[in-house]
């Protein structure tokens, strides 16, 4: 009952405001989705749904409510710098770390070199553009806004990679090495530097490497630990139960660090959040794809929301009438300044990408986002930027997020698709199904489609498709149709797959070809041809036979076909040589299924050991085939 009476006291807080802050976070991406506004990222929409709300609903707010969003807002901030440390791939980086001697075409081929060789000069070109700006309006600290200027958005930059199938590609790589570069040396520098402009040089600023310390002997305890069968067979069985225990070993991370960089001063939360986003990247590895699911959860769909809409809602333009009859001019400099310190230093790709591909990717790494956002909060509460710079700074990171992927787009010559692509003629729903199973096995697939309607319902399921006539041999040549590729014929007409499989038997030579033989006389003319094909006979035959000899099995597998697969995976990890199967914590929703070792088959069982070169078949869903492959491979 006391605490109860206790709790009451905090019944007079106002919800509505956090309300009105939710529904814009929940209807955002609603309405994007309606409004097709998909190059637009949903956080600069929340920014400027946040605006019109702080201007329109949020004049009178009550300061309970003021302190209630603002330290929801300030947690989202500190879990999109947690998550933005979790998004890295160190092993990426150790991985391009140089081991041999130095040579010129060594370093052009080094994303880890390169990348830090971008950020040391957009450092340089930055502070000379600091120092122009700083003629036209009045600046606290000129060195500070310099730093503002090298940030840059990985956020922006890998949706546009993937989305362009460039993303695995060498030069995908390298810009997203490079950013990733700038992203960790512009928190180590902004910690450093707003530290020393707010206490000078004492002997504190140890503290910050303390930090790095921590971080260290963090991660060599971690290591050892996960190297214990019994510790990790105990937070695998916590992990899946309601105890959650990943879940609130990370909270507890990122709370470590957050309170730690606390203690030494506020300016330095920011890289302890980061630090501890990093940590968890390295403990995790391979095995991470469902914590990160649901850490995309708690932070993506409430946290990080909140922070963005709170940048709307304290978003003030009036304060940029403070720059007078400059405003424009230094708007359109630092437009320009922005975009000149990444595109300069992109031309090093030059010599392995050609002019036209650097100054894209040039464009590309100049998206900004909440790392200037957030560099320029921390710089506008120490008082090292006015609120008109603060302005114009979060004006800037609108507008190059929207800018910079149309422009990567326009410059950047399309990409060619892989090799191992899968090609399906005719967007029947077999081959929508058959799309998102290959998508579920991350093989890129493209539906070559001729109705201009039934094209777009493809394209709005979120699958790769072309309006084209599968009978233009141009489609083929566009597609960069390749030996290795397999072309399956699935349009609603038998004799225009009969057209198409001579199309590409006879012009192309082309050997990979399936196509469904509905009756005997179909099946003689594609094997004339040298066409694979589906007997569909017999397939509804055997269909038939599970049906009734194997009923519960058939209803079971048709149920979860859309989210289970079976898959092929090597024993690679000498952890794992001679393990038996009870002792690997295999997750729940993954089951071995057969075990093959040269050329024997066995049916696992709990005692059954594993060696490597084992290829073991499990049937799971994908995250839990990923934590499997990181188990095993």
């Amino acid at each position: 009952m006391d605490i109860m009476v206790k709790l009451a006291i905090f019944s007079h807080f106002d919800y509505l405001p956090l309300l009105v802050v939710v529904a814009v976070a929940w209807l955002t991406p609603l309405m994007m989705s309606l409004l097709r506004m998909r190059r637009i990222p949903t956080v600069i929409m929340e920014i400027v749904i946040g605006f019109l709300i702080g201007t329109f609903l949020f004049p009178y707010l009550s300061p309970d409510s003021n302190t209630v969003l603002d330290f929801l807002a300030f947690t989202g901030f500190m879990f999109l710098m947690f998550l933005s440390g979790l998004e890295i791939d160190v092993d990426q980086i150790i991985a391009s770390l140089p081991r041999r001697r130095l040579t010129m075409a060594r370093y052009l081929r080094n994303p880890f070199l390169v990348g830090f060789s971008i950020f040391i000069i957009t450092v340089v070109l930055s502070y000379g553009s600091a120092q122009i700006l700083s003629q036209y309006i009045p600046m606290e600290n000129t060195f500070y806004f310099a730093l503002i200027m090298i940030t840059t958005s990985v956020g922006i930059i890998i949706p546009v990679l993937k989305e362009r199938g460039e993303i695995t590609s060498r030069f995908g790589q390298m810009i997203i090495l490079a950013s990733v570069v700038a992203d960790i040396l512009s928190i180590i520098l902004f910690s450093f530097t707003a530290f020393i402009l707010k206490n000078g040089f004492q002997p504190e600023i140890l503290l910050i490497l303390g930090i790095f310390i921590i971080f260290f002997i963090f991660y060599s305890t971690g290591i050892l630990l996960k190297r214990v069968p019994a510790i990790k067979k105990l937070i695998f069985q916590l992990s899946e139960a309601a105890s959650q225990i990943t879940v609130r070993g990370t909270m507890l991370m990122l709370l470590i660090f957050i309170v730690l960089a606390q203690f030494i001063g506020r300016e330095v939360m920011l890289l302890g959040a980061f630090l501890g986003g990093l940590l968890l990247s390295v403990y995790t590895h391979k095995a991470r794809s469902l914590l990160l699911l649901k850490l995309d959860g708690m932070g993506y769909g409430f946290f990080i929301p909140v922070f963005f809409v709170m940048v709307g809602i304290r978003f003030d333009p009036t304060v940029l009438a403070g720059l007078e009859r400059s405003l424009f001019l230094f708007l359109a400099l630092f437009l320009i300044s922005l975009y000149l310190v990444k595109v300069i230093p992109s031309l090093i790709w030059t010599r392995l990408f050609g002019f036209k591909r650097a100054i894209a990717g040039g464009f590309l790494i100049s998206s900004r986002l909440s790392l200037i956002i957030a560099a320029s909060a921390i710089g506008l509460q120490m008082g090292l930027i006015s609120p008109e710079i603060n302005a114009a700074v979060i004006l800037m990171a609108i507008i190059t997020c929207i800018l910079s992927p149309i422009l990567y787009n326009q410059i950047s010559p399309k990409p060619l698709l892989p090799a191992d692509k899968l090609i399906i003629v005719g967007g029947s729903s077999s081959a929508v199904l058959m799309a998102r199973r290959f998508k579920m096995h991350s093989r890129e697939t493209i539906i070559i489609e001729k109705s201009r309607e039934r094209h777009h319902e493809i394209v709005e399921k979120g699958l790769h498709a072309v309006h084209a006539d599968g009978n233009d041999p141009e489609i083929y040549d566009k597609l960069d149709l390749l030996p290795a590729n397999y072309v399956v014929v699935l349009t609603d007409s038998d004799t225009e797959n009969i057209r198409i499989c001579e199309l590409l038997r006879n012009r192309y030579r082309h050997n990979r070809i399936i196509a469904v033989a509905p009756s005997r006389t179909l099946e003689q003319i594609y094997n004339r041809m040298g066409v694979e094909t589906i007997d569909l006979l017999r397939t509804v035959v055997t269909t038939i036979e599970n049906l009734i000899l194997r009923p519960t099995t058939y209803h079971t597998m048709v149920e979860t076909f859309e989210s289970f697969s079976v898959e092929e995976i090597e024993l690679r990890n000498p952890s794992c040589d001679g393990l038996q199967v009870k002792e690997i914590p295999f997750h729940n929703d993954a089951s071995l299924m057969l075990v093959k070792r040269k050329n024997n088959i066995y049916v696992p069982h709990g005692d059954t050991q594993l060696r490597l070169g084992d290829t073991v078949i499990a049937l799971g869903t994908e995250s839990a085939l990923d934590q499997m492959r990181g188990q095993l491979g």
